[in-house]
């Protein structure tokens, strides 16, 4: 059982590690990025009023570093920037990290930058409190410390199955074929010097191994369940030979007779025909 219960929690500490690998696809986060940035955006323009003019598409610049513009110019104060895109993000859940440019297109030149860190003295939001004035403007957002999937994340995919293949084999398998090992040993009849076992077809006698065939080993099973008892010759032959359809007279005195040659190894065992009637095995204590 505590095989078991380990097996379990090690398969549920697998699938929630798969399930919550903060590692992200690369084009997963481009994807949410423009999709965030694009609301950032909007919320922008409607701070000034403007439910009219287009936000141009967001266009990434490099791995994770992207850029807004629009149609017409806009003035804002920076505060309203700084706080429209945290609470987008924060409503997105998306990366928590990042640094923000504003530059005016005519000149190329920063017109304001600030910097959002998970560490609070790593922060950085200046001269929040003054306005920008009407311009082109563009944002460009580049989020920090992104942890995505490398190519080695393949690795993962192969080596689980693998980890649980062992974990299958060592805890089930192993623990199944000891079951049956157990079951098979319960189901051992001793017979004098002779171990019987009939779900096996055979017979052990200390190291030695004799291999039965089906119908031996049904017969012998039937004196076994009743032995120093006569076992009527039309029990024997309805019991062994009636779902087969054909029986010849002969069949059962030849694997008898069989039967009687393995076990007279065993001076304590007899197997003795009754005459007229069937056979009994004749076990001494």
């Amino acid at each position: 059982m505590k095989q078991k219960n380990f097996l379990s929690i090690f398969i549920l500490v697998i699938v929630i590690f798969g399930f919550t690998n903060p590692q992200e696809d690369k084009t997963d986060f481009s994807e949410r990025a423009k999709i965030v940035l694009r609301e950032v955006g909007n919320q922008l323009l409607l701070s000034n009023k403007d439910s009219v003019s287009l936000i141009l598409p967001v266009i990434k610049i490099d791995d994770f570093k992207y850029q807004i513009s629009f149609e017409k110019p806009l003035s804002f104060e920076p505060n309203t920037l700084v706080d429209i895109l945290k609470q987008v993000i924060e409503k997105t859940h998306f990366h928590k990290k990042y640094r923000v440019e504003v530059i005016e297109n005519s000149s190329q030149e920063v017109a304001y930058s600030y910097e959002v860190n998970n560490e609070e003295d790593k922060t950085i939001i200046p001269c929040a409190g003054r306005f920008l004035p009407e311009n082109n403007y563009k944002i460009k957002v580049q989020f920090l410390d992104v942890k995505t999937a490398s190519n080695s994340s393949w690795l993962f995919y192969i080596f689980i199955p693998i980890i649980l293949g062992m974990f299958y084999k060592r805890f089930y398998l192993d623990k199944t074929h000891q079951e049956t090992s157990r079951n098979a040993s319960k189901n051992t009849k001793n017979l004098g010097t002779f171990q019987f076992y009939p779900e096996q077809n055979k017979l052990v006698k200390q190291a030695k191994e004799i291999s039965l065939s089906k119908k031996e080993c049904e017969l012998l099973a039937i004196f076994v369940a009743q032995p120093n008892e006569i076992v009527k010759r039309e029990e024997l032959t309805k019991r062994v030979w009636e779902d087969n359809g054909v029986f010849v007279g002969r069949s059962l005195d030849t694997y008898v007779s069989k039967l009687r040659k393995i076990l007279k190894e065993d001076k304590n065992i007899k197997l003795i025909n009754v005459h007229g009637v069937g056979y009994k095995l004749e076990i001494k204590n």
